[in-house]
């Protein structure tokens, strides 16, 4: 009794109402939860404590918060994982919400109802997150207004649910560290990740060539074909891009003035050597777990610059307008064919632990997203 007198007393009441299990309710196994949810009951993937996401994660019964005058009761319709979503749980990431937390940052769901005070959006309409750390790993939620953007409902599912976080970052990343022009270059590892696939097609979109590194693999053949079905110039893989044979990449095409960077350690080294004089290599993650290295004679002579990316430290400098304007620059990509979402894999609410599985294996080049 005294956890639970420490846990209301350090939890918000409204976090508490849209946490805590069903009252009279014990939460049944997480095997047994797929016959739950009854009257103003939602199932959502909630975790208590950090560590391993299949196992700290566990499909629960929770109650429905009352529909203020300025929230918006949403149902979920999509939601993927990302690797952000599995360092949140693992504890290892720069944003951690108050435990115990509905796991997912990003998704689409469908408005069902709308407070007396909502003017921005209505029942039916589309809903992404407009910040992190929602918990959309659920099957329906009561959200304020201002935490969410509308989209379009004529843009598929799969492109909605992914839209709020790697395009996002692509797209920033492109514009906002060099002054690219048509023709320019751009580098990158983690090519085949939810990122890179979106730079490939942005890229293309602004008239910039790519040279998209990934790590060999049994199926390297198929993964260049789609690649550059999406506009990739060339593919590469790491050992390739050690070698000597890169200068004929470079024949018929200038250096890059911008990298971009989710690898780290050697990979991260290699790039820089790669980079044109005065060039930016921006660093958005960390996949090999290793420092970025880079010579003093880099630094120097060539007059390199590293710089860092984060979604949500762009969002807290920019106003919410200004990422709703980027959410609709996106889907206006979108309406033209321009970009499409990342190979994903729909697998449903109750089969999370499948997913997160396959989430965190090696070589992965479908994106899990779970329906509800």
């Amino acid at each position: 009794m005294w956890v639970r007198a420490l846990w209301e007393a350090r939890t918000p009441a409204l976090l508490r109402r849209r946490l805590l299990p069903a009252s009279g309710c014990r939460p049944p196994a997480a095997a047994s939860c797929s016959a739950s949810a009854e009257g103003s009951r939602v199932r959502a993937l909630v975790y208590g404590h950090h560590g391993h996401p299949a196992k700290v994660v566990e499909l629960k019964n929770l109650e429905l918060a009352a529909v203020g005058g300025s929230d918006v009761h949403v149902k979920m319709l999509a939601a993927p994982i990302n690797p952000s979503d599995i360092n949140m749980i693992q504890g290892n990431y720069g944003l951690l919400p108050q435990l115990p937390a509905v796991g997912g940052n990003e998704g689409v769901g469908q408005v069902v109802a709308v407070g007396s005070n909502v003017t921005g959006v209505k029942p039916g309409d589309w809903v992404i997150p407009a910040t992190a750390g929602l918990g959309t790993w659920r099957t329906e939620a009561v959200f304020s207004e201002e935490a969410l953007i509308g989209v379009p409902s004529d843009i598929p599912l799969q492109s909605a649910a992914t839209l709020g976080v790697n395009p996002c970052t692509a797209y920033r990343m492109l514009k906002d560290f060099e002054q690219l022009q048509p023709g320019d270059s751009v580098i990158q590892n983690a090519s085949n990740s939810g990122v890179g696939q979106a730079v490939i097609q942005i890229a293309a979109a602004l008239g910039l060539r790519t040279i998209n590194v990934v790590r060999d693999r049994p199926d390297l053949q198929k993964l260049t074909d789609r690649l550059k079905n999406l506009g990739a110039e060339h593919v590469i893989t790491e050992e390739e891009l050690r070698t000597h044979e890169m200068k004929n990449v470079f024949k018929d095409m200038p250096p890059p003035r911008l990298a971009l960077n989710c690898v780290g350690g050697k990979s991260s080294t290699e790039l820089l050597r790669h980079l044109a004089p005065g060039g930016t290599m921006v660093t958005y993650g960390g996949m090999a777990k290793q420092p970025v290295i880079a010579s003093v004679s880099q630094l120097i002579f060539k007059d390199l610059k590293l710089r860092g990316f984060w979604l949500s430290q762009w969002k807290k400098d920019h106003s919410p307008d200004q990422f709703k304007e980027l959410i609709l620059t996106l889907c206006d990509l979108i309406h033209r064919g321009q970009l499409t979402a990342p190979a994903c894999s729909e697998v449903p609410l109750q089969d999370y632990q499948c997913a997160l599985e396959t989430s965190m294996q090696p070589f992965l080049s479908t994106k899990q997203i779970l329906t509800m």
